[in-house]
Protein backbone atom coordinates (compact mmCIF):
# COMPACT_ATOMS: atom_id res chain seq x y z
CA UNK A 1 0.00 0.00 0.00
CA UNK A 2 1.32 3.16 -0.92
CA UNK A 3 -0.47 6.38 0.43
CA UNK A 4 -0.84 9.85 -1.89
CA UNK A 5 1.57 11.53 0.04
CA UNK A 6 4.11 8.64 0.79
CA UNK A 7 4.68 8.24 -2.77
CA UNK A 8 8.56 8.37 -3.28
CA UNK A 9 9.95 10.83 -5.87
CA UNK A 10 12.34 8.76 -8.24
CA UNK A 11 14.26 9.63 -11.35
CA UNK A 12 15.79 13.40 -11.72
CA UNK A 13 13.30 16.00 -12.39
CA UNK A 14 14.77 16.42 -15.87
CA UNK A 15 13.64 18.78 -18.18
CA UNK A 16 10.15 19.63 -15.97
CA UNK A 17 9.12 15.86 -15.45
CA UNK A 18 8.13 14.96 -12.02
CA UNK A 19 8.02 11.14 -11.29
CA UNK A 20 6.75 8.97 -7.83
CA UNK A 21 6.84 5.59 -7.28
CA UNK A 22 2.85 4.10 -7.02
CA UNK A 23 4.64 0.53 -6.43
CA UNK A 24 5.59 0.13 -2.87
CA UNK A 25 9.14 -0.54 -3.77
CA UNK A 26 11.31 -2.07 -6.73
CA UNK A 27 11.67 -5.62 -5.91
CA UNK A 28 8.73 -6.90 -8.67
CA UNK A 29 9.47 -7.59 -12.22
CA UNK A 30 7.86 -3.99 -12.85
CA UNK A 31 7.38 -0.71 -11.37
CA UNK A 32 4.16 1.53 -11.51
CA UNK A 33 5.37 5.12 -12.54
CA UNK A 34 3.08 8.54 -11.35
CA UNK A 35 4.30 10.93 -14.05
CA UNK A 36 3.53 14.93 -14.18
CA UNK A 37 5.28 16.54 -17.43
CA UNK A 38 5.28 20.34 -16.69
CA UNK A 39 4.00 22.90 -19.25
CA UNK A 40 6.27 23.61 -21.56
CA UNK A 41 8.75 20.91 -20.80
CA UNK A 42 10.46 18.36 -23.26
CA UNK A 43 13.34 15.73 -23.27
CA UNK A 44 15.55 16.53 -26.95
CA UNK A 45 17.01 13.22 -27.09
CA UNK A 46 15.93 9.76 -27.67
CA UNK A 47 15.85 7.56 -24.68
CA UNK A 48 16.13 3.72 -25.83
CA UNK A 49 16.18 0.95 -22.84
CA UNK A 50 16.01 -2.72 -22.92
CA UNK A 51 12.42 -2.42 -21.51
CA UNK A 52 8.54 -2.87 -22.06
CA UNK A 53 6.53 0.29 -21.31
CA UNK A 54 3.04 1.06 -20.62
CA UNK A 55 1.85 4.37 -20.46
CA UNK A 56 -1.66 5.67 -19.85
CA UNK A 57 -2.60 9.96 -20.09
CA UNK A 58 -5.02 10.41 -17.41
CA UNK A 59 -4.86 14.44 -17.69
CA UNK A 60 -3.70 16.95 -19.94
CA UNK A 61 -2.13 16.64 -23.50
CA UNK A 62 1.15 14.75 -24.34
CA UNK A 63 3.51 14.27 -27.83
CA UNK A 64 5.08 10.81 -27.37
CA UNK A 65 7.81 10.11 -30.56
CA UNK A 66 8.16 6.74 -31.04
CA UNK A 67 10.75 5.97 -33.79
CA UNK A 68 10.05 8.72 -35.22
CA UNK A 69 6.43 8.87 -35.51
CA UNK A 70 4.89 11.66 -33.22
CA UNK A 71 1.21 10.75 -31.19
CA UNK A 72 -0.97 13.71 -29.52
CA UNK A 73 -2.23 11.12 -26.54
CA UNK A 74 -5.54 12.65 -25.05
CA UNK A 75 -6.74 12.01 -21.78
CA UNK A 76 -7.61 8.16 -21.89
CA UNK A 77 -5.21 7.19 -24.50
CA UNK A 78 -2.18 4.48 -23.92
CA UNK A 79 0.46 3.35 -26.15
CA UNK A 80 3.22 1.31 -25.65
CA UNK A 81 7.34 1.08 -25.99
CA UNK A 82 9.41 -1.92 -26.47
CA UNK A 83 12.44 -1.11 -26.27
CA UNK A 84 12.48 1.46 -29.66
CA UNK A 85 13.63 5.30 -29.32
CA UNK A 86 11.21 7.46 -27.87
CA UNK A 87 10.98 11.01 -26.32
CA UNK A 88 8.12 13.38 -25.12
CA UNK A 89 7.65 16.77 -25.38
CA UNK A 90 4.33 19.15 -23.39
CA UNK A 91 4.38 22.23 -25.41
CA UNK A 92 0.83 22.69 -23.52
CA UNK A 93 0.13 25.38 -20.99
CA UNK A 94 -1.47 22.49 -18.70
CA UNK A 95 0.56 19.68 -16.97
CA UNK A 96 0.21 16.05 -18.54
CA UNK A 97 -0.16 13.43 -15.95
CA UNK A 98 0.13 9.89 -16.90
CA UNK A 99 0.83 6.75 -15.12
CA UNK A 100 3.72 4.34 -16.49
CA UNK A 101 3.95 0.14 -16.15
CA UNK A 102 7.63 -0.17 -17.20
CA UNK A 103 9.60 -3.72 -16.75
CA UNK A 104 11.75 -4.46 -15.84
CA UNK A 105 12.30 -1.50 -13.42
CA UNK A 106 14.89 1.07 -14.49
CA UNK A 107 14.93 3.19 -11.03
Amino acid sequence: MVRRGARRTIGSNMAGLVEELLSPDLTDDFEVVHSTFQPHSRITDSVIRPTQEVGYLVSGQLEVEIEGTTHLLTPGDSFRVRGEAFRWANPFDTPAVAIWVIAPPVY
